[in-house]
Order: C-alpha cells, then sequence, then structure tokens
C-alpha cells in the first residue's frame, strides 16, 4: 500500500482531531460581536476547508436565528454589511478565493473570523484586529482537517449566542467517532467491504436533508482525492424531482459502470424512507449494485462526522486496492501552479 502522507493515519486520527480542537477553543473566543449585532452569519472556504461550513450550515441553521449562507467563490455577497458574522475558512492561509472575499467582508465593515493554520489570512486578520483561530501546522491536507476547521466555528456561534450548545455537540461526536474508528480498524471492516464492493465502478452518492447531503458531498470528494475516481453526489427529495428521470435509458450501460451508495440518518424527515424505496425499484436493474451506510451516534454532528469516517476509510481501501497513493492531487496542483 502506497500512502506516502499517512492519510491513513489522519483519517484514524480524527476522533482525536476534533478533541483536540474543541481544548484550543476552550474559554470564551476574545473580539466576537454581541448577539444582537449579527443579523446573517456566512461561512467562505472552499474544497477540504470549505466543507467545514457545509457542516456547519447542516448542524447550526435548524437552530440559528439568523440565516446562515455557505459561499465558494470569489464574490461577496451583495447582504454583508457591518451587520454579517463572516467566518472565512482556509487550512492554508492562503485560498485566493477565500482570502478575497474575506477582504471584502473586513472593507464591508463585516465582523470577521479566520480559521486557518497561517498564511495570508492569519496576517490579514492580525492587520485588521479580527480574531484568528489556529489550526494544527501538521495536518497535511486540508481534506484532512475536517474537525479541526468545524470545531472552532460551532464555539464561535455558541460564544455569539447563536447556537446554544454548539460545543456540548463535540462531546457526542468525538465519542461516536473513537467507537466507530476502533470499529474500522478490525481486519475486514465494512470500510473495506464497501470498498471492494464499488471495485472499479464509479460511485455515485445520494444523501437525505441536511446531514446527509453534506455527508454525500463529503464521500463524493473523498472518492475524488483520495481515490483519483470520478463520483457524483446528489440530494433527496430534490433529485427525486429530476435526475431520478435520467436513470434507465442506457441502463444496459450504466449497470456496467456505475454502483449507487446511500447514506442514511435519523434525522430525516418521515417521507424519506419511502422515497428511498421507491429509488431502489427504479434503479435496482440499471446501477451495478446499491449499498446503504447508516449513521450512529447522539446528535447531528455525531451522525454527520460518524458518516465522514466510515466516507474516508472507504475512499481510502478503494485508493489501496488500485495501489493508488491518496494523498498527493496533482491534477489540482496543476490547476493552482497554473493560475498562480
Amino acid at each position: 500500500m502506497v500512502d506516502t502522507l499517512d492519510m491513513f493515519g489522519l483519517a484514524r486520527g480524527l476522533p482525536e482531531q476534533v478533541a483536540d480542537a474543541a481544548a484550543r477553543v476552550d474559554g470564551v473566543i476574545a473580539g466576537l460581536p454581541d448577539h444582537d449585532d449579527v443579523e446573517a452569519v456566512l461561512v467562505v472556504g472552499m474544497g477540504g476547508s470549505g466543507i467545514a461550513g457545509d457542516v456547519l450550515h447542516a448542524v447550526a441553521a435548524p437552530e440559528c436565528p439568523v440565516p446562515i449562507v455557505v459561499s465558494k467563490d470569489y464574490e461577496l455577497p451583495g447582504f454583508v454589511d457591518e451587520h454579517t458574522l463572516v467566518l472565512a475558512l482556509s487550512c492554508s492561509g492562503n485560498t485566493e478565493e477565500t482570502v478575497e472575499v474575506a477582504t471584502a467582508a473586513a472593507h464591508a465593515g463585516a465582523h470577521l473570523v479566520a480559521v486557518s493554520q497561517g498564511g495570508r489570512l492569519a496576517q490579514l486578520a492580525a492587520e485588521w484586529s479580527r480574531p484568528h483561530l489556529g489550526v494544527p501546522a501538521d495536518i497535511v491536507m486540508p481534506r484532512a482537517a475536517i474537525g479541526a476547521l468545524t470545531v472552532p466555528l460551532l464555539a464561535v456561534l455558541d460564544d455569539v449566542g447563536l447556537l446554544p450548545g454548539g460545543r456540548a455537540l463535540v462531546g457526542q461526536a468525538v465519542a461516536q467517532l473513537r467507537a466507530r474508528r476502533d470499529e474500522l480498524e478490525r481486519p475486514g471492516n465494512r470500510a473495506e467491504v464497501l470498498a471492494r464492493r464499488i471495485g472499479r465502478r464509479i460511485p455515485i452518492v445520494y444523501g437525505a436533508g441536511a446531514v446527509g447531503t453534506v455527508a454525500a458531498a463529503r464521500w463524493k470528494g473523498q472518492f475524488n482525492e483520495n481515490a483519483k475516481v470520478p463520483s457524483w453526489a446528489n440530494r433527496v427529495p430534490e433529485l427525486c424531482h429530476n435526475e431520478a428521470s435520467g436513470w434507465g435509458q442506457h441502463g444496459d450501460v450504466t449497470r456496467q459502470v456505475l454502483t449507487l451508495v446511500e447514506l442514511r440518518h435519523d434525522q430525516e424527515h418521515w417521507q424519506i424512507q419511502r422515497r428511498f424505496e421507491l429509488l431502489d425499484e427504479l434503479l435496482l436493474e440499471v446501477v451495478g449494485g446499491i449499498h446503504v451506510v447508516e449513521a450512529a451516534g447522539d446528535g447531528p454532528l455525531a451522525q454527520l462526522f460518524d458518516l465522514v469516517l466510515q466516507g474516508d476509510y472507504v475512499s481510502l481501501h478503494l485508493a489501496a486496492q488500485s495501489d493508488v497513493d491518496p494523498g498527493p492531487i496533482p491534477a489540482l496542483d496543476f490547476i493552482k501552479a497554473n493560475l498562480a
């Protein structure tokens, strides 16, 4: 097995990463705005860093009294002003889209909080006298820093009063991650088996609701970056109004090249179970297999991180089965180098 950046080790250490991130923000975070000064929250970040914003939205938006918007682009949304809390995420601190939006947000008078290992984002936060929350420098890839990037966001919203109990969710997540990690370290575990069942087929990942949608996007990205294979994701119930109609016409082809992974969790709407059953009826003969992965744990963060960890292991085993190094991402490096 080739794993030059020890991506298996980083996945194995996710429970400790989440616990360590909680310890790093233990205590009140200085420089945050008052609850009454915030009318909206904007989270900006790209790729493996930006997924932390999606996690925050999935977990916090149902409880937060103000809207939470996740942006993954160069442009600052027009609503941002002095009553907006902007959370800027970049593992390296140098992601150009994030730095550009954070700069525009500061100029718009927004309350800015930066989360990074350092880089330009940390420098700008110091120049603007805005809070900067650090990410451990030994995490070598943004996609491996999901815990270190997510936990500070929950702490910020908790301290501002927009998500009371946000910090308490972390303890539940750590407990579930440790239990799942112990299971996934056993020989012949479910992640290893699922990776073998996917084999050379292209995985399509479906999730439902906020938690399932973010988990599906994470699985898709990990298949892309770790296993270096194409993958796509979509959400239920939305896909029942469009994508479902596209299956069947080329079933003789799709059955040979595609397989479906369904991510399930306890926060689903009561009609979701029936929608998955109907989708299975439609897709059973046109994909190479339908594989269901269930979340466990107490609360939405624990279940979302549980699905994340399972997906990380599946993608890493898929890479190992093809003797692919999961760490380096030459295609993305090529794009960045040519944009510099």
